[in-house]
């Protein structure tokens, strides 16, 4: 059985190396891919089997070398059995080592009554050598301690006498560790003697480490017990059981941020028995003015706030207004002690009836008393005078509910938030001069100028060769849209008689009808309305499935080879590796847009990353990526794949990904850098849509973070030197194009109407010129629809007699699978 399979795998790995060799050179004998897997099984590296194939008269492509090297090593038998095997004595060596280095999970398993035994049979030596631990403990102890061992006193003598003891205290410490640290030296050289003079003994050096850490271990935990740290915990749980009810006005607190807004940031006060949030104004949260909350603070983030507000809302909740800026949020120090409040009775000085700046000294009233803008007029209550950036914060402030109208600096017990008038007012009348002079730059434009000159008359001319032109240029395309409109009216009643025609039905609504009849009816509707949505020549054309001709003779090596840009190879690919930025000019069917990936992919570009490159147009993108997966010679969506609207033919495999420009920029929007691409190749760029611009940009940005990054943009008819300048000063490359001849003529006189006019040229082609396609231009999809319904009803008039025209419309509307038909070849003695 694993012979039979062995020999499958040898047959599957020919036939893909033959399939390889046919796509690049037309081979398909077996036996040259037999030599060839031999040849590649003695020479395992790409050097060697390079320099093989080179003596055998094989001249191969690098990249076609590469391919079949690796396919060989991928599906060759006899390599997957070795891999398989390198990996089970890699397994079973691992395996080992980790034996040597847990034995204990190599142990055999005990059972659980014997290891109960054991343990009960340890208890009463491990009892008594806790006892005498304790007891040494203890000891230890009173020698450090000896006040602690004295019978109690008299609390002023003890302390006395714990005065007096001090510097012994402080003596002793320094002499027990002293003595500790000796011990600890002493018990190390003696360890480091045993060791030496049991290196012999496997056994009992185990038995001497075991007891080691087992000592170890008792050491630690007994510093444990004499570690204060429990004393921090017990004190600190003690500390957190006494919570507070409800918070203070000026006291400070620790708290929590719990959400961001755009006006401030919630914080949740920690210490209370329930949860308690206040808010931080954005104007609270540091000294000098924040433009943003998310500046300052994060979510999440341990803060130190100050109360400055608590106000009782309607529904029986509190708000509370906090402050960090009144708080050193590393210290918890209060930067603006607050005053202290009045006891009840008590009757401020006239010098203090001032607005309450005690809560906050840096508020914007304290700020505007400071400068002298809080003014006094006649003995009355003194009035803020408030900027208009002020004003809109607390007008903001309002509308989020953070303040009242009674906590706006303007307000008054007596006039509420009214503007008192009469103390801006000094009763002097104030007049105001209006110049009439106009300027000099206006002179001969005012008013009366103005009302003299007569307008220019625009008068229509309905006889004008421009209007008549405009009637004339789609009657065609007009008539043909009557006519439907008509034929389609007619249907319409000619059904509805149909349906209605019997008595029964319009005087008895509860006519009862077979289910016969009803199906007949719903099976004519859907006719009707599929033969509505599907016109004849277009059913016409989808219907019919009639063989392709051939494009070419050549083998793919030698149309690579014809392409112009084949010439310039080398000198293309250095300028790709000396320049992060280039850009390259060349003229239409030169070869760079199925070519240049291809030769990135030869230069080692995509073990980086994937290679991208652009097309304005669907079409573009779908034919030239199933062109490139030719050459290539893999599948298309493997190796080579393409991503456009509602349709990704890509794998985790693709190296050379095709995409609209559309699509690269929605991946520009996950992914600003491009981390997973290598090289970018903006193609068309002449095109200039509004993608393509944007792109422009936010490649330029991309590079400047990422070195490794190569941009090519490539175009037919571009301003290179502008977009050398946009692109950091990028060099230009050429390569020359191949043109054909372009013959123009002209109509004698002005058509009337170019529709009419574009048919009959395509049918004055059709039926006179050599073989050769014909492309129309228009407007629009309802006059390519249009066109088309003429040209197969004028066709299908000629009869038979007349050589075949196959009608292929191309707009934006329609599906990928129609559009790229146009690209077919047609049949032997047919005309698209």
């Amino acid at each position: 059985m694993a012979d039979d399979l062995e020999v499958l795998e040898h047959l599957s790995l020919v036939s893909r190396v033959l399939t390889e060799l046919e796509n690049h050179l037309g081979i398909t004998e077996q036996v040259v891919a037999e030599f060839i897997i031999d040849i590649a099984e003695k020479n395992p590296t790409f050097d060697k089997f390079k320099k093989v194939m080179s003596e055998q008269g094989l001249n191969l492509e690098d990249s076609l070398l590469a391919t079949i090297l690796r396919l060989i090593n991928t599906l060759h038998p006899k390599k997957k059995k070795a891999a398989a095997d390198k990996l089970i004595t890699t397994i079973k060596d691992e395996k080992e080592d980790l034996k040597k280095i847990l034995p204990a999970l190599a142990m055999p398993n005990t059972n659980s009554n014997d290891l109960m035994g054991q343990l009960e049979g340890l208890m009463p030596a491990a009892a008594d050598k806790l006892i005498t631990t304790i007891k040494d403990e203890k000891e230890d102890l009173k020698k450090i301690l000896p006040a602690l061992a004295m019978p109690n006193t008299n609390s002023n003598d003890l302390m006395g006498q714990l005065e007096g003891l001090m510097p012994k205290w402080k003596e002793e410490k320094v002499k027990h560790t002293d003595d500790k640290v000796s011990k600890r030296r002493r018990s190390r050289s003696r360890d480091r003697r045993e060791r030496s003079r049991s290196r012999s003994n496997d056994r009992k050096k185990r038995r001497d480490r075991d007891e080691r850490s087992r000592s170890r271990d008792r050491e630690s935990r007994r510093r444990r017990s004499r570690s204060p740290r429990r004393d921090e915990k017990r004190r600190r749980s003690r500390e957190k059981e006494v919570l507070s009810e409800e918070p203070e006005i000026g006291k400070i607190y620790n708290g929590r941020i719990q959400n961001i807004t755009s006006f401030g940031a919630f914080v949740s006060l920690e210490g209370f028995r329930k949860k308690v949030e206040g808010m931080v104004h954005i104007s609270q949260l540091k000294q000098e003015r924040v433009k943003s909350v998310g500046d300052v603070v994060d979510r999440g983030e341990k803060v130190k706030v100050k109360v400055l507000k608590i106000e009782e809302m309607p529904n029986g909740s509190k708000k509370m207004a906090l402050s960090m800026k009144e708080v050193d949020q590393i210290t918890g120090e209060d930067l603006c002690p607050q005053e202290a409040p009045l006891a009840p009775g008590a009757v401020r000085s006239k010098a203090d009836q001032e607005p309450e700046d005690w809560m906050n000294p840096d508020s914007e009233a304290a700020k505007a008393s400071a400068q002298g803008s809080v003014t006094t007029t006649g003995g009355k209550r003194a009035r803020i005078r408030l900027s208009t950036p002020e004003r809109w914060e607390l007008r903001q402030m309002m509308g989020g509910g953070a303040i009242s109208n009674m906590e706006l600096p303007d307000f008054d017990e007596e006039l509420g938030v009214l503007k008192d008038y009469d103390d801006e007012s000094d009763g002097e009348d104030v007049e105001i001069e209006l110049v009439e002079d106009a300027p000099a730059f206006l002179k001969g434009y005012d008013k009366l100028s103005m009302e003299m000159l007569e307008p220019v008359k625009v008068v229509k001319n309905p006889d004008g060769s421009l209007a008549q032109a405009a009637l004339m240029q789609s009657a065609l395309s007009k008539e043909r849209r009557d006519t439907k409109i008509q034929q389609q009216r007619e249907k319409d009643s000619d059904r509805q008689r149909g349906s209605f025609g019997g008595t029964s039905r319009i005087h008895d609504p509860m006519a009862v009808t077979s289910s016969r009849d009803v199906d007949e009816e719903d099976e004519g509707s859907r006719m009707m309305a599929k033969g509505r949505e599907m016109p004849e020549w277009l059913k016409h054309i989808t219907q019919s499935s009639k063989p392709t001709g051939k494009r070419t003779n050549l083998t793919i090596k030698e149309q690579r080879e014809s392409l112009p840009i084949f010439n310039l190879k080398q000198g293309l690919m250095q300028a790709i590796a000396d320049n992060q930025i280039l850009i390259v000019i060349g003229e239409t069917g030169s070869g760079k847009t199925t070519q240049m990936t291809q030769y990135l992919v030869e230069m080692g570009f995509a073990k980086r990353g994937r290679i991208g490159c652009t097309q304005p147009r669907r079409v573009a993108a779908m034919s030239v990526a199933k062109r490139v997966s030719e050459e290539f010679g893999c599948r298309l969506g493997q190796d080579v794949g393409y991503t456009i609207r509602f349709e990704d033919c890509t794998s985790q495999d693709t190296i050379i990904k095709y995409m609209t420009d559309g699509m690269l920029l929605r991946e520009c929007l996950l992914d600003p850098d491009l981390m997973t691409y290598s090289c970018i190749m903006l193609d068309e760029a002449h095109e200039r849509t509004i993608h393509t611009d944007v792109l422009f940009g936010l490649m330029k940005a991309a590079v400047k973070k990422r070195p490794e990054l190569k941009l090519i943009v490539t175009s037919a008819t571009l301003d290179s030197v502008k977009f050398s300048e946009y692109f950091f000063q990028a060099p230009i490359f050429r390569i020359p194009g191949r043109t054909f001849p372009v013959e123009i003529l002209y109509t004698r006189e002005p058509e009337t109407d170019y529709l009419e006019g574009g048919i009959n040229t395509v049918l004055q082609i059709h039926l006179t010129e050599p073989p050769g396609d014909i492309l129309v231009f228009l407007t629009g999809q309802e006059e390519i629809d249009t066109s088309c319904e003429i040209l197969y009803e004028r066709m299908k008039k000629l009869g038979s007699d007349v050589p075949e025209l196959i009608i292929l419309p191309v707009y934006g509307a329609l599906p990928s699978d129609q559009q790229s038909r146009i690209f077919e070849p047609a049949p032997p003695g047919t005309r698209k």
